[in-house]
C-alpha cells in the first residue's frame, strides 16, 4: 500500500493545533497581565476592588514628572544601559576568539566555564563578592597588606558602582551571550575560509574579513533588541548589592518601581511608572527598526 498523503489544508490545521499551547501560554502570561494597567488610573487600596476606588485619571502619570527619584533612577538606568550597549560587541569578539581555539577539548572547557556563571543565582554571586570584596574580604585584606594602608570596600563605594556592577554582569553573561554568535559562525560557508587562506590570509585576516562581516547581521538584530531593553536593566542584581552608601547610584528604575509598588504598596504609582517604561521601550524598538531599515534596506522585527 502506498503512503497516505495528508491534504495541504489538514497539514495547515495540524500546525495550528501544535502552536496552540504556546499561544495559550503567551496569552495568559504576556497579555492577560496587561489588564493590570487599569490600576494606574485608580487610587487603588489593597483589599478593595479597583472599581470601588477613586478614579484619578492621569494624576499618577503627572506625578512621575515631578518625582525627583524618578529622575535619579532614570539617570542610573541610562548610565548602566549605555555602558551595556557600548559593550554589546564583547560576546561577538569572544565567540570569534573561542572559535579560533583549534584544540577541541580546550575550547569546550573554556566555553563551559564561561557559560556556567549564567546559571548562578545573583544571591550566590553576592555572597561570593561579599566574601572577596567586603571590608574584611579576601581581596580587600590582601590589597591592604600589600599596600600597607587601609582599603575601603568596593561594595560600599558609590563611585565604583557603575563599572563594578557592569563587570559582574559581563562575567555572568559573556559565555552565554556568545552562544548565538558561535551558532552563526558554524553556519558560515567553509569555502570562504579556504578561499581566504589560498589568498594568503592568516587567522586574524580570516576573522576580520570573513567571520566578522558574516556576524554583522546577527549583531544588528541583537543590538536592536538591546536598545528595546534600554530601560529593562532588571533589579535583582542591584537590589542585592544596594546599601546605604551606594543607594543613590545603584538604584535603577526597575528597582525603584519594585520598591514603590511592593514595598511601599503604592501599586497605582508603580503601575504608572511601568506603563511609561513600556511605552519608551516600544518607541525605542520602533525607532531602531526604522534606522535599521534605512541602513540595511529591510527591517529586523
Amino acid at each position: 500500500m502506498g503512503k497516505k498523503v495528508i491534504p495541504g489544508r489538514r497539514k495547515k490545521y495540524n500546525l495550528l493545533f501544535m502552536t496552540l499551547p504556546f499561544m495559550i501560554i503567551v496569552l495568559l502570561f504576556n497579555y492577560v497581565p496587561i489588564f493590570g494597567w487599569i490600576y494606574s488610573v485608580f487610587d487603588y487600596i489593597p483589599g478593595v476592588s479597583v472599581f470601588d476606588c477613586d478614579f484619578v485619571g492621569l494624576d499618577f502619570f503627572r506625578l512621575i514628572f515631578k518625582d525627583a527619584n524618578v529622575v535619579r533612577t532614570l539617570k542610573n538606568t541610562f548610565i548602566f544601559a549605555v555602558i551595556g550597549i557600548v559593550l554589546t560587541p564583547l560576546p561577538m569578539f569572544f565567540a570569534i576568539l573561542l572559535n579560533e581555539i583549534k584544540c577541541g577539548p580546550v575550547r569546550r572547557v573554556v566555553q563551559t566555564f564561561t557559560t556556567l556563571p549564567n546559571f548562578i543565582s545573583w544571591v550566590i554571586i553576592f555572597s561570593l563578592a561579599f566574601s572577596l570584596f567586603a571590608t574584611d574580604g579576601v581581596v580587600t585584606t590582601l590589597i591592604a597588606r600589600i599596600t600597607g594602608s587601609e582599603v575601603n570596600s568596593i561594595l560600599s563605594s558609590g563611585e565604583s558602582v557603575y563599572w563594578f556592577q557592569t563587570a559582574l554582569g559581563i562575567w555572568k553573561s559573556l559565555g552565554w551571550s556568545s552562544i548565538i554568535y558561535l551558532a552563526a559562525i558554524a553556519g558560515i560557508d567553509q569555502e570562504q575560509y579556504e578561499a581566504a587562506r589560498v589568498d594568503g590570509a592568516g587567522y586574524v585576516q580570516c576573522a576580520l574579513h570573513v567571520t566578522l562581516p558574516a556576524l554583522m547581521e546577527t549583531y544588528v538584530v541583537l543590538f536592536i533588541l538591546q536598545i528595546g531593553n534600554f530601560l529593562n536593566t532588571g533589579y535583582e542584581q542591584y537590589m542585592l548589592f544596594k546599601n546605604a552608601l551606594t543607594a543613590n547610584n545603584i538604584e535603577v528604575l526597575d528597582l525603584y518601581t519594585y520598591r514603590i509598588g511592593l514595598e511601599n504598596m503604592d501599586y497605582s504609582y508603580g503601575v504608572a511608572i511601568s506603563i511609561l517604561k513600556s511605552i519608551v521601550s516600544i518607541t525605542l524598538v520602533v525607532l531602531a527598526n526604522m534606522v535599521a531599515k534605512k541602513i540595511r534596506g529591510n527591517t529586523v522585527i
